[in-house]
C-alpha cells in the first residue's frame, strides 16, 4: 500500500523571502479622478487611433511574434539616439528586465544595491531572485549622500547597482558628476533608470560609450504605452549577448510591437503630449506651493510629491472626493506624510486642487 504523502502548503514549499514578501497593490480606479500611478493622460489623435484600428484588424495574432522584434528595435534605436554600437533587449514593461538582470547576477551572497526611498521594485525583485538587497538612503532632501554610497559599495560589492533618473517617488534628478564617480567605482553593473525621461530633458545614453558596466533602462509606458507594456536595456552588445539568453521567448506580442512601433513612427506627437504634461506640471507646482500647508517638491517626472500634515487623513478625504493619488506616507521615514500626484489634464488638475484645498479645511 503506497504511503500518505505529507500536506502540501505554502508555508513548507515556498521560500521564507517569498512569504515575508507583501504583492504589489494596485488600487481599484473605477469612478475615481485616477492621478496614482504616472500615466499619459492623453487620448491618442483620433487619425493615430484609427490607424492603429486598421493595424490590429490584419494582426495576425494566431501566429507567434517576431522573437527579436527586429523591426521595433530599428524604431527604439532611431528615436533614441543609440550608438550603432551598442544594442537594447526588449522587455514586458521595465519591471522584466529589472528581474531579468537580477536573475542574470543572482549568485550565492550577490547584492543588489539602491538608493532609498526608491522604485520599490528594486528591492522586492531582490527578494524575487534570492539577491542581498543594501539600500542606501538618501539626504533629507532626496539627494544621493554620495560618500555613504561609495562607502557601501567598498564594503559590499555590489553585483547590480540600480538609480533611477529621475527618481521616483521624489522627482528629482540626482546629480550627474556623482553617478559617474558611482558608475566608476561600481565593481559590478549600474543601471541607470530612465523611465521619466520624456519629461526631463537629461540622459545617461551618451555616456554608455564611456562607461562599460553601464546599462541604460526606459520604459514607453510614461509616455503613453502603459497598457503595452513595452521596456528595453541599453548597453554594449558583449552584456546583452548574454542577457538575451535570460529573455523568456516571445516576451514582446504581436499587438504591442504592432501598436509601439506605429507610435514610434509618430513620435512626435508622444513628445508634443509630454511637452504638454511639463507645461501642466509648472501650473500644478505653483497651485500646490499656494495652499498653506502643503509642501511639494520640485519634479523632473509626470508627477510631484507633497508633504502635507495628516496625509493620511487627507488621502482618504481625497478618495471621499472622488480623487486617487497614492499614499506614501508609511513608505519610508523620509515620505512621512507625503503624498504622491500624477500631473493630469488641465480639468483633472483643477478637480485635484479643488478636492485637496477641501480636504485640508
Amino acid at each position: 500500500m503506497p504511503s500518505v504523502s505529507p500536506v502540501v502548503t505554502p508555508d513548507r514549499l515556498l521560500r521564507q523571502e517569498v512569504l515575508a514578501l507583501h504583492a504589489y497593490a494596485v488600487p481599484d480606479s473605477t469612478g475615481m479622478v485616477k492621478l496614482d500611478a504616472m500615466e499619459n493622460p492623453y487620448l491618442l489623435p483620433l487619425p493615430l487611433r484609427d490607424e492603429i484600428a486598421h493595424l490590429l484588424a490584419h494582426a495576425a495574432i494566431n501566429r507567434y511574434p517576431d522573437a527579436h522584434a527586429h523591426s521595433l528595435k530599428q524604431k527604439i534605436q532611431a528615436v533614441t539616439g543609440l550608438p550603432e554600437d551598442m544594442d537594447i533587449l526588449l522587455g514586458n514593461g521595465s519591471d522584466e528586465i529589472i528581474q531579468l538582470l537580477a536573475l542574470a547576477v543572482a549568485k550565492p551572497g550577490a547584492v543588489l544595491l539602491s538608493v532609498e526611498p526608491s522604485f520599490v521594485m528594486y528591492r522586492m525583485i531582490a527578494d524575487f531572485t534570492g539577491m542581498q538587497y543594501v539600500g542606501v538612503s538618501l539626504t533629507q532632501d532626496f539627494a544621493l549622500d554620495l560618500p555613504a554610497i561609495l562607502a557601501a559599495i567598498q564594503r559590499h560589492q555590489p553585483a547590480l547597482v540600480f538609480l533611477a533618473y529621475p527618481n521616483n517617488p521624489s522627482g528629482n534628478l540626482f546629480d550627474a558628476e556623482a553617478i559617474k564617480q558611482i558608475i566608476a567605482l561600481a565593481p559590478g553593473l549600474v543601471v541607470v533608470d530612465e523611465a521619466y525621461y520624456a519629461f526631463a530633458d537629461v540622459s545617461f545614453i551618451p555616456m554608455l560609450a564611456h562607461y562599460p558596466n553601464l546599462l541604460v533602462m526606459r520604459t514607453f509606458s510614461k509616455l503613453g504605452m502603459a497598457g503595452l507594456r513595452l521596456g528595453f536595456v541599453a548597453g554594449s552588445k558583449a552584456w546583452l549577448r548574454q542577457l538575451e539568453k535570460l529573455r523568456l521567448p516571445y516576451n514582446v506580442g504581436v499587438l504591442t510591437q504592432l501598436v509601439a512601433e506605429k507610435l514610434l513612427q509618430h513620435h512626435d506627437v508622444l513628445l508634443q503630449q509630454a511637452s504638454q504634461i511639463k507645461q501642466d506640471r509648472v501650473g500644478l507646482y505653483a497651485q500646490l506651493t499656494a495652499i498653506t500647508g502643503v509642501q511639494p517638491y520640485v519634479s523632473a517626472a509626470n508627477f510631484i510629491l507633497f508633504r502635507v500634515k495628516q496625509a493620511n487623513a487627507i488621502f482618504d478625504r481625497l478618495k471621499q472626493r472622488g480623487v486617487l493619488i497614492k499614499n506614501l506616507s508609511n513608505s519610508h521615514p523620509l515620505l512621512a506624510d507625503c503624498l504622491r500626484v500624477t500631473v493630469g489634464t488641465p480639468e483633472e488638475n483643477e478637480q485635484f486642487i479643488q478636492a485637496l484645498q477641501d480636504s485640508i479645511r
